[in-house]
């Protein structure tokens, strides 16, 4: 310990001073207080203090958590002031007395080794003594009474010092430094040099902590009273267990009360939850054991208390691990994987935001539900689905009332139950095939569950209390899209998930279908191997589906075929499974599919036609029969697309000069149009085209050519209009050997979008106007 020496200020002087930086402390003039000092740079900055003048700057750094600082990381305003004292304590520590003695403001940085010193300017001023600041400083001491007499951390000794000063510099940095407020208003107070600036705020700030401490002291009086009720009636609880028990009426029932009691204290819930479990236990004590009510009483408690109200899981954050991890379960799929990584970017920055709901929408076996699963462990969170395909009772979602024998909540309490956190990834699988009847409509139930502006108070009719639906990320699955209400639909973000193209089927099952089905069938790669040619038979000859179950399906019996011929040789060698052997393994062709090939054909168009399962050709026949003003359609043809064939039709008659033909041919022939695989349903306005050149080619008697295809949608002004399912109708058209196709131009945004694999090799041409097919098919 060294003893002090006293040193005279001269404040008309400049000083370069050694810096002490605070973490979590603004200090005031006229503070006398001790620092625990333990990082290098300040041991070292009050050794070189000791050395030379005993004079530190002290001030407060801008960011505490910064280990190392520099003038940079400092504020400009401090206080000058002496080390009185320095005890050395164990684990290279020190403890410093520190004096405050005057504010000053930093003139220059200088830092030398690790040690930084300034040169201050220490500012002079009088006190401008008036009525104004008596009446301040009478107004600021009263004040700080009540802040003290509100504050039980601070002595009422506090009181007594701050009547005795006089000097109203010395009662301003006094109360400062008692104030529990944040650093940065501290900061500012000490930065006011003149009273008139500093005064009215420091009266501003003890009336908002005053005015705090009074809520706060309602507060802390409330729950008091609150505790002894609640110790009270405990106490009444167990005396009424006591006399029971002396009566011989506490047997099992009995003990269920008690348990649920114990419970209840136990969980945290609600008000409104709270104050219904109250009530019920209050009830269920009243009734008789052996009574009806008794046990719906007592199931309906333990529903509420077995269902989470507070317990959620912490969300994973990081972007390369959910990447990861949705590409380890997926192939392609890049919408949906860059939605749920856009919502973890986002939860990095912002802890809690409500709940996302997406429609992940698409054919059967592209991989919906399974996504959903990926996306629950992308998140860390806990996974639960409920499919909602056939209900058609509103009482499934909202749950049964109470007053029904065998009553229960609906599907959505019931799943939350199961995931036991109130922010699972929660799955409504096959949402598009609800139905609704005279018991209600569950759609409409499901628009409070997933409109994220209602959800936090969801009501099931069984718990008759809010359930908050809000943490919950809600995933919706549908084939069908178009068959969801439009005002459900409207609460979801629709994510498509077109069906996979062929070379994305051979990725998935090289990747992930093989070695699934191996390892389930107890297979090595050493014992089969399925070779891509094969693979891509299966695909096209084998399989008609847009996702990869059949496929999936195929590879598996390939596989038990392969453990039978295994199991009888004593020696097995390597299988291989190649293009020329499949048929050993899996028979015939199912869907047999050939390269077009063959002469041009008068009246025949080849148009392009998506399917639930995928693309396909839509082959298109016209003849012409002598007779007058019929059109025969043939082969399923729905309304949409029978109304493109009249379109068709009456175009070519508006532009008979153009298209060089009679214009009165209605007048001569009967026009029959059939499609082919007439007990297949087709439908869509994307055959108009298709039609167009189809009619024409026979009225000219002039043929197409057989290796192009096309697709569009025709206007009675011959104008040609976007269509959907383009991928699929492109890889159609590759899986066929066509590589000419006719699109709309208003689809060129679409094919912007498709990959390079689909695209190689296709010769796409755009169209605005049927008249551009016409001089590309007609014109010599």
């Amino acid at each position: 310990m060294k003893s002090v020496e006293i040193i005279e200020l001269d404040l008309s002087k400049q000083y370069s001073i050694t810096v002490l930086p605070l973490k979590d402390l603004v200090f005031f003039p006229h503070m006398v207080v001790p620092l625990i000092v333990g990082r290098q740079q300040s041991i070292e900055a009050v050794e070189s203090a000791m050395k030379k003048n005993r004079l530190v700057f002290l001030v407060a750094q801008r960011n505490p958590e910064q280990e190392v600082v520099t003038g940079r990381d400092l504020h400009r305003f401090g206080v000058l002031g002496r080390i009185l004292q320095v005890v050395e304590l164990p684990n290279n520590l020190l403890k410093v007395l520190v004096e405050g003695l005057v504010r000053a403001s930093v003139y220059s940085y200088r830092k030398q080794k690790n040690i930084i010193y300034v040169t201050l300017k220490i500012p002079q001023h009088e006190v401008n003594y008036n009525d104004q600041i008596e009446a301040w400083r009478r107004e600021l001491i009263s004040l700080f009474k009540t802040y003290v007499r509100l504050n039980e951390d601070l002595p009422e000794e506090l009181i007594f010092s701050v009547n005795q000063m006089e000097d109203i510099e010395k009662v301003t940095d006094f109360i400062a430094s008692y104030l529990d407020i944040k650093l940065a208003e501290k900061q500012f107070i000490l930065e006011q040099y003149e009273l008139e600036s500093r005064l009215p705020y420091m009266l501003h700030i003890l009336n908002r902590e005053n005015n705090i401490l009074d809520l706060k002291s309602e507060l802390d009086t409330k729950v008091r009273d609150q505790m002894m009720k609640t110790q009270r009636n405990y106490y009444l609880q167990e005396q009424l267990r006591v006399i029971r028990e002396e009566l011989g009426e506490e047997g099992e029932e009995g003990s269920d009360v008690a348990i649920l009691r114990k419970r209840f204290r136990q969980k945290v819930l609600p008000q409104e939850a709270h104050q219904k479990v109250e009530e019920e236990l209050t009830r269920l004590a009243k009734i008789p054991p052996l009574s009806p009510e008794y046990n719906v009483i007592r199931t309906f408690l333990e529903w509420i208390l077995n269902l989470p109200w507070q317990e959620q899981t912490h969300d994973e954050t990081s972007l390369e691990k959910a990447q990861k991890i949705l590409d380890e379960d997926h192939y392609g799929l890049e919408k949906a994987k860059k939605r749920i990584l856009e919502h973890i970017a986002v939860l990095q920055r912002v802890k809690q935001i409500k709940g996302p709901i997406l429609c992940l929408a698409g054919p059967p076996g592209v991989g919906k539900t399974s996504l959903g699963r990926s996306i629950a462990r992308a998140l860390g969170r806990k996974f639960v689905r409920i499919s909602l395909g056939g209900i058609h009772d509103e009482a499934e979602i909202r749950g049964h009332r109470r007053t029904y024998i065998g009553s229960m909540p609906g599907k959505i309490i019931q799943g939350m139950k199961k995931a036991g956190t109130v922010n699972p990834v929660f799955l409504l699988d096959e949402v598009d095939k609800i139905n609704s009847d005279y018991r209600g409509d569950p759609a409409s139930a499901l628009l409070e569950v997933l409109d994220p502006e209602q959800n936090h108070s969801f009501i099931d009719h069984y718990l008759e209390v809010e359930y908050d639906l809000s943490k919950v990320f809600f995933v919706v699955t549908a084939n069908n899209p178009d068959a969801i209400p439009e005002p459900l639909l409207d609460r979801m973000e629709v994510i498509e998930l077109p069906g996979y193209l062929d070379y994305e089927k051979l990725a998935i099952a090289r990747q992930y279908l093989i070695p699934k089905q191996l390892e389930l069938n107890g297979l090595k790669a050493e014992d089969l191997e399925i070779t891509d040619d094969a693979l891509n038979e299966i695909i096209i000859n084998y399989t008609l589906e847009a996702g990869v179950r059949n496929l999936e399906r195929e590879i598996s019996k390939i596989c038990r075929q392969a453990v039978i011929q295994l199991s009888k040789v004593k020696e097995p060698k390597k299988l291989v499974v190649s293009k020329k052997n499949l048929s050993r393994y899996l028979g015939e062709p199912k869907y047999a599919i050939s390269k077009l090939k063959g002469q041009k054909e008068i009246g025949v168009a080849t148009g392009l036609a998506w399917t639930p399962f995928g693309g396909d050709l839509l082959r298109v026949e016209v003849n012409l029969i002598p007779g007058k003003d019929k059109l025969t359609l043939t082969g399923k043809l729905g309304e949409v697309m029978q109304e493109s064939a009249m379109i068709a039709v009456d175009y070519i008659r508006s532009r008979f000069r153009k298209f060089k033909i009679d214009q009165n041919f209605t007048n001569k022939y009967e026009v029959h149009i059939h499609l082919p695989e007439g007990a297949v349903p087709k439908e869509g306005p994307s055959a108009g085209v298709t039609l167009t050149s189809g009619l024409i080619s026979a009225l000219k008697k002039q043929p197409l050519p057989a290796d192009l295809a096309m697709t569009g949608e025709i206007t009675l002004r011959g104008k040609i209009l976007s269509v959907g399912g383009l991928q699929e109708k492109l890889m159609a058209a590759r899986r066929h050997g066509i590589k000419r196709i006719i699109l709309p131009a208003e689809n060129k945004p679409d094919v912007r979008e498709m990959s390079k694999e689909l695209l190689e090799g296709l010769e796409l041409i755009f169209v605005k106007d049927y008249e551009q097919i016409y001089d590309l098919l007609f014109k010599k």
